[in-house]
């Protein structure tokens, strides 16, 4: 006959006045915090949808006014940003699982202490995040490695980032019980298989950190572009957005300008501006909701190891 026992009650312990008036204190102050941080988001996103005069003129606080949809119009109107989306996609997922490969493939071999020479390509790959060789020379390498102007020039010189490494490498190090590794071992499993079935598996919410740092890298990067591309096909999506800008500034140079046709232009411009800010972000928003539960986690990790 199984036996009932019964749970001890739970009581709740009475705060005293300090502690509910830090509990308050806190509350408002993350409050204020979100509101600081939410609200230019926000404020971007209703001003792209509204009209420009309320813009100007301080009409549109908390929603759209004037439902205005001329700076997407530009958009979608030049000939060169679906291509310029597809270019960032694919430089985007390409470069990230080449970074990710290249990032475990050296930080596995620096995280084991049985790897004779680890201090020393440790030392060799640290000396790189201070002392770089410089735009110039980069540049040069690329062009007589025959990558100038090839879609590769926006991958490979950025294949791997040295303080990711050190990130996923303290990872390899502190974050995995080497009682997994002997039991793998004492089964037949050889580094290969240990690395592909044991360290990354458990190593997934910070791989995906990781994932994110270098998606938003390259989703962001457009001074690459300026200086390895040259051919417009091949411009990413951030480029594009900044020729738009660009045609959307006024010239004033002239002796004659009519004040109110430039306010008006002026006015537009500053539309098209919030226009393009969303346009350019809208993707990593809609990708972030399925990698954030490993973020939060790979963070706590983190902050844990630390």
């Amino acid at each position: 006959m199984p036996i009932k026992t019964k749970r001890a009650p739970q009581h709740k312990r009475k705060l005293s006045g300090a502690d509910k008036g830090f509990h308050i204190f806190n509350k408002i102050f993350m409050v204020i915090i979100f509101v600081i941080f939410a609200w230019p988001l926000w404020f971007v996103l209703i001003a792209s949808f509204s009209d420009p005069n309320l813009v100007t003129s301080g009409k549109v606080l908390l929603l759209p006014k004037g439902f205005y949809l001329g700076g997407y119009k530009m958009i979608l109107e030049y000939k060169d940003i679906l291509r310029g989306y597809a270019n960032s996609i694919f430089y985007t997922v390409v470069g990230t699982v080449l970074n990710i490969v290249m990032t475990i493939c050296a930080a596995y071999p620096l995280s084991r202490k049985d790897f004779v020479p680890q201090k020393f390509f440790t030392i060799i790959f640290v000396f790189t995040m201070y002392f770089s060789g410089g735009l110039v020379p980069l540049f040069l390498q690329v062009r007589a490695l025959g990558l100038y102007n090839t879609p590769l020039a926006m991958i490979i010189p950025g294949a791997v980032s040295m303080y990711n490494v050190l990130i996923l490498r303290s990872f390899f190090m502190t974050g995995i019980p080497k009682s997994l590794e002997e039991a793998a071992e004492l089964d037949g499993a050889n580094t290969f298989q240990m690395l592909t079935k044991i360290i990354i598996p458990l190593a997934k919410p910070t791989i995906a950190v990781l994932v994110l740092f270098y998606a938003v890298g390259h989703w962001n990067d457009y001074f690459s572009a300026l200086i390895y591309l040259k051919d417009k096909s091949l411009m990413p999506l951030q480029t594009v957005l900044r020729d738009i800008l660009i045609m959307g500034k006024i010239d004033m140079t002239s002796g004659s300008v009519d004040m109110a046709a430039v306010t008006a232009k002026l006015k537009v411009a500053q539309t098209l501006r919030y226009s393009v800010i969303v346009v350019s972000t809208v993707p990593l928003m809609l990708v972030y909701p399925f990698i954030q539960k490993h973020f939060v986690k790979g963070i706590m990790l983190g902050a844990v190891k630390g």
